[in-house]
C-alpha cells in the first residue's frame, strides 16, 4: 500500500496485478530495512497518533498510544479554564501539542524543544493538520525559552529510560529511534529533577502538570512532585494498568 500509495481496497481488487522491475527492487529494499529493525514508521516516513497523521524521522521519537493518556488528561483537565494556555515540552514530532490544540481549540499552546530538526518536523505537522495559527513553536532547552510566561497546563513526554536499560529495550526503540529523547540518565530521573520545579514556577495557582512517566517511575515522581510543592496528585493508568501518566496541581 505504501510503495504504490493505493489503498488496501485497491489492492484487494487488483491482486494479480504485476508490479514493476523497479517496484520490486524497492519493495525488497523497504524488506530489508524492516528486517535489519528499522520501525515500519520511519519506513514509511508516518505515524498515527490521535487519530491524526504525522510525519516522523529518526530525528523524533515515534508516537505511542499510550501516550495518548497524557493528552486525555491534560485536555480534561484545561477545560476547566475558560481560555487556557498549554505548554507542551519537548514536543518532537509536534503529537501531544497538536493533539492537544484538535481536542480542545480553546487552548493557546506553545511547545519547546531543543533540536531544530524535530521543530522541523513539528511545524511540518502543524501545518499539515491544520493547526499551525494555534501552537507557537520555541527552541530551546525544557523550559528556558517561556521564561516569565505562565500556563494554565503544562504537558510533557520526557527522556525517561536509564541509560544502564539500553540493552534491554527493542532493537527498533535501541537502534534507531533518538538517544537524547529517551536516555534521562543513569536513573531515568534526571530530566523530572529539572522540569518539575521548574513548571511549578511557570503554572497558574491551579494549574496543572501533567507528565508521562516510566514503569515503575510513581513512588520516586511523587516523592518529587512533593517536594516541590505540588497538591492533587494522582496517576493515570496506561491499556496494560501500568501508571503512565502522573498529574499534579500547583495550589
Amino acid at each position: 500500500m505504501h510503495l504504490l500509495r493505493r489503498n488496501r481496497a485497491w489492492l484487494l481488487a487488483h491482486r494479480d496485478k504485476e508490479i514493476t522491475t523497479a517496484d520490486t527492487s524497492e519493495y525488497q529494499e523497504l524488506i530489508e530495512r524492516r528486517r535489519e529493525g528499522e520501525p515500519i514508521q520511519y519506513i514509511k516516513g508516518e505515524a498515527e497518533f490521535y487519530g491524526l497523521p504525522f510525519r516522523v524521522t529518526p530525528d523524533v521519537l515515534i508516537p505511542r498510544p499510550e501516550t495518548e493518556h497524557l493528552v486525555a488528561e491534560a485536555v480534561a483537565l484545561a477545560f476547566v479554564f475558560p481560555k487556557p494556555r498549554v505548554l507542551d515540552v519537548g514536543t518532537g514530532s509536534g503529537a501531544i501539542a497538536i493533539a492537544i490544540a484538535h481536542e480542545a481549540p480553546s487552548c493557546a499552546v506553545t511547545a519547546t524543544d531543543v533540536s531544530d530538526s524535530a521543530l522541523e518536523i513539528a511545524r511540518f505537522n502543524a501545518e499539515r493538520t491544520g493547526f499551525a495559527k494555534q501552537i507557537r513553536f520555541l527552541r530551546g532547552d525544557l523550559l528556558t525559552p517561556v521564561a516569565g510566561e505562565q500556563f494554565e497546563i503544562i504537558a510533557s513526554n520526557p527522556p525517561y529510560i536509564p541509560i544502564g536499560d539500553r540493552d534491554t529495550l527493542s532493537i527498533e526503540v535501541r537502534d534507531h529511534e533518538p538517544h537524547s529523547a529517551l536516555f534521562a540518565g543513569d536513573d531515568g530521573f534526571e530530566i523530572y529533577r529539572r522540569l518539575i520545579p521548574g513548571a511549578f514556577d511557570l503554572l497558574v495557582p491551579n494549574g496543572w502538570l501533567v507528565l508521562e512517566i516510566g514503569f515503575g517511575q510513581q513512588s520516586a515522581i511523587e516523592v518529587l512532585l512533593q517536594s516541590a510543592g505540588y497538591s492533587q496528585i494522582h496517576f493515570i493508568p496506561d491499556y496494560q494498568g501500568i501508571p503512565r501518566v502522573a498529574a499534579a496541581q500547583r495550589s
